[in-house]
């Protein structure tokens, strides 16, 4: 650095100036007394010490960081230097996502990496702008920071020199002619920005150089910035148990985890969703519970109980960043820097019973109209507290939020009177709209003589995809607590519209949990048509689950009910239910008689659709008893009651059934014609399982007749139709 000395360019004199530096010395102003503002320029020399690597101000990798491979990859890649860089603009990286995702770990990692390759010789620098604490690093701070670093790092007494560059606007054009010395001498600088909150922290910080590159690390997308983004998520299920493999003094489950072991460290990475920062902490805590008999089981089960298990995972002591080691305390400064209406929207979204749900589902939660709800999703989305998945016509089709926000959200909620209030609201409007919904899907599921259709869905496939993509959701809010002023009705009411989905889609377990949370709530109801409903619902669940021991306690109960009541066809659909739960209990005898007595009920009411389904289930019996003629006619019967009320699904059920019988009885091409008569008339269903089913009883059909080409084409299309139902297993004979 140097200062004017009073002469005039014209001066005359060709001597070099003291410190001018074409001689090479310089002037020291440390004992100096200035009378005024000093302004002066520094300057790099190229040449004299070429070999001198710049200053390194990183902080150490974290232990034991493991995975982010493709993300590494993706950051070395930018970080190398540029076959072609721009001469007026830095490469800019922004590390995003939520708060305890790793970020910094992982752009330490890529910096150490970078400037061990040799890549930044003119300096690495780390800075922690501290953008979401109380007080973060201002942009004169950071600029007084780096130049520091920067001056320590290119002269020799740098160290007495620091302090000494003049007022903020000096320093900064002191930063800035720096970085821009080094660029034109090739010497590349990387500057690690971590935690930054606002793009106009950093804006005056980026070099006017494509040969420097800046490395940021933020919770929210920086738009304004000419950046390339690399959003984080969780880790990998194995990434995630090598991070809390250290914990139990084994490094790897091959170094001898039991199975005890393996699956408690599974279960603990998933309730920790995955993330690094929940993940390290319990690892510290594994560290601590020395003295318990099983830390961790112990902790798991802690975990699985807490309410809030944003709460629940702190420890003491700081990271290798100094950052304490509690997980709540970083989700309230996000919080914090929300304003009061997307607040509220996060804590309504909270209330979705499954992290992950539709737009028209986030619409409800948050109580407002379509393109206002659409601007609360994009700014919780910019801050990472949500993501938008599966796009669609430019649009996310669906949305998640990360488990311990929505722990979070909802313990905070918890906490303040009026979005309790507000959580209670968005659970009824939440409820209301699925069981809406589910009615008018359940509506199109059933067979079409029940009335006209709900215009809600377009058809049968439209009201079956949106139950598949809610069904998670829906069997949630299914066995949501009763709340003070929501009527046991709705929940039930829900239950009830779910049974037929669950049982074509063969979510048996689901329809059980479904049905036994149901009938909780109907049994305090004075309701007691309800409770009989929703006892014949359960016990049919719980025969589909294989679990028809315990399906004949709900039924007995359903039929007396519907006898009190005066209800002679609900008698007989109870009936038939038990019919099925007494014949797959092995009590053929007893349901011969339950059966006939559903047939001759529904006879005698009238509803020919339930007739046909009794019919059906005397069949079976009669199948089961070795009378495949009567079988046959009982199939018969229920082939005829399902083609007169146009029921083409149970059509095709009855007459594949009646090819099993008549294949069990010797009469192959009666079996054939059948078979392939209620593929025929099934060729548009979308029941794959049932598909597969009938294509595999005609494969053994015409394989006994000794038409195996014909049968290796049938077994073809049953291989095809088995993958869309997702199953690998090969059946044959009644689809039950």
């Amino acid at each position: 650095m140097h200062a004017g000395d009073g002469r005039t360019p014209d001066s005359g004199n060709d001597e070099p100036a003291p410190g001018d530096g074409r001689a090479g010395d310089r002037v020291d102003f440390r004992r100096s007394t200035f009378l005024g503002p000093v302004v002066g320029t520094m300057v790099v020399q190229q040449g004299g010490r070429p070999d001198r690597t710049g200053p390194c101000t990183l902080p150490m990798v974290q232990a034991g960081f493991t995975g982010r491979t493709a993300e590494l990859a993706a950051l070395e890649t930018r970080l190398r230097a540029p076959a072609d860089p721009d001469p007026d603009a830095p490469v800019v990286c922004v590390v995003t996502g939520l708060g305890g995702m790793g970020k910094t770990a992982l752009a330490l990692k890529a910096a150490r990496r970078a400037r061990t390759a040799g890549w930044f010789t003119g300096g690495a620098l780390f800075l922690d702008l501290a953008g979401y604490d109380d007080n973060p690093v201002t942009p004169t701070q950071a600029v007084t920071s780096l130049l520091h670093a920067l001056a320590a790092g290119d002269f020799d007494t740098g160290a007495d020199r620091v302090g000494h560059f003049g007022e903020e606007g000096h320093q900064l054009d002191a930063y800035r002619s720096h970085l821009a010395a080094l660029a034109d001498a090739g010497r590349r600088v990387l500057l690690v920005l971590d935690n930054v909150s606002d793009s106009a922290q950093i804006a005056p910080l980026l070099p006017a150089s494509g040969l420097h590159c800046v490395l940021i690390t933020s919770r929210e997308c920086h738009e304004s910035l000419t950046a390339v983004e690399l959003p984080l998520g969780p880790l990998s299920p194995d990434e995630s148990v090598r991070l809390i493999a250290p914990a139990l003094r084994r490094p790897t489950a091959e170094a001898g985890w039991t199975p005890e072991e393996t699956e408690a460290v599974g279960e603990l990475t998933r309730l920790c969703c995955r993330m690094p920062l929940a993940l390290r902490i319990a690892t510290a805590r594994l560290h601590r519970r020395r003295v318990r008999d099983n830390p961790l089981g112990s902790l798991v089960e802690e975990l699985r109980a807490a309410a809030d298990r944003s709460s629940v995972l702190r420890s003491r002591g700081v990271d290798e960043y100094g950052r304490v080691l509690a997980l709540a305390p970083v989700f309230d400064m996000s919080f914090r820097r929300l304003p009061p209406d997307r607040r509220r929207a996060l804590c309504g979204l909270a209330q979705v019973p499954f992290p992950d749900f539709s737009t028209e589902t986030a619409v409800v939660a948050t109580g407002q109209d379509r393109p206002l709800a659409l601007e609360l999703l994009d700014d919780l989305v910019g801050t990472h507290l949500i993501t938008g998945e599966g796009h669609g016509g430019g649009l996310p089709e669906r949305w998640r939020i990360h488990d311990l926000v929505r722990d979070y959200a909802t313990a905070l909620a918890a906490e303040d009177p009026a979005l309790v209030a507000e959580g209670r609201e968005a659970r009824r409007r939440i409820r209301h709209h699925y069981r809406t919904r589910a009615e008018a899907a359940d509506r199109h599921l059933r067979a079409p003589g029940d009335g006209p259709l709900p215009d809600l869905f377009k058809g049968r496939a439209e009201a079956l995809g949106w139950l598949d993509a809610e069904r998670v959701n829906l069997v949630a809010a299914a066995q949501w607590p009763d709340e003070h002023d929501q009527e046991p009705p709705h929940t039930v009411e829900l239950a009830l519209h779910l049974a037929d989905f669950l049982r074509e889609r063969r979510f048996f377990e689901d329809w059980v949990a479904v049905g036994l949370a149901a009938r909780d709530r109907a049994g305090r109801s004075r309701d007691r048509h309800l409770e009989a409903a929703v006892c014949n619902n359960l016990g049919n669940a719980l025969l589909r689950a294989d679990r028809s021991a315990e399906a004949i306690e709900p039924l007995v109960h359903a039929a007396d009910l519907f006898r009190a009541l005066g209800d002679p066809n609900g008698e007989g659909v109870a009936w038939n239910n038990l019919g099925l739960a007494q014949r797959r209990s092995g009590r053929l005898h007893e349901s011969l008689v339950t059966h006939r007595q559903a047939c001759e009920r529904f006879r005698a009411t009238g509803d020919r659709s339930h007739e046909g389904r009794a019919w059906h289930n005397l069949g079976l019996v009669l199948d089961g008893l070795g009378r495949y003629d009567e079988a046959a006619a009982a199939f018969r019967r229920a082939c005829a009651l399902h083609h007169r009320t146009d029921n083409r699904f149970l059509h095709g059920d009855s007459l594949n059934s009646l090819g099993c019988v008549q294949y069990a009885a010797g009469r192959t091409e009666s079996a054939v014609a059948a078979l392939r008569e209620s593929l025929r008339i099934r060729q548009d269903s979308d029941n794959w399982y049932a598909m597969t089913l009938t294509w595999n009883n005609l494969a053994r059909v015409l394989d006994s007749a000794g038409h195996a080409d014909e049968a290796g084409r049938a077994r073809n299309r049953a291989a095809e139709a088995a993958a869309r139902a997702g199953t690998a297993t090969t059946t044959y004979g009644h689809h039950n």
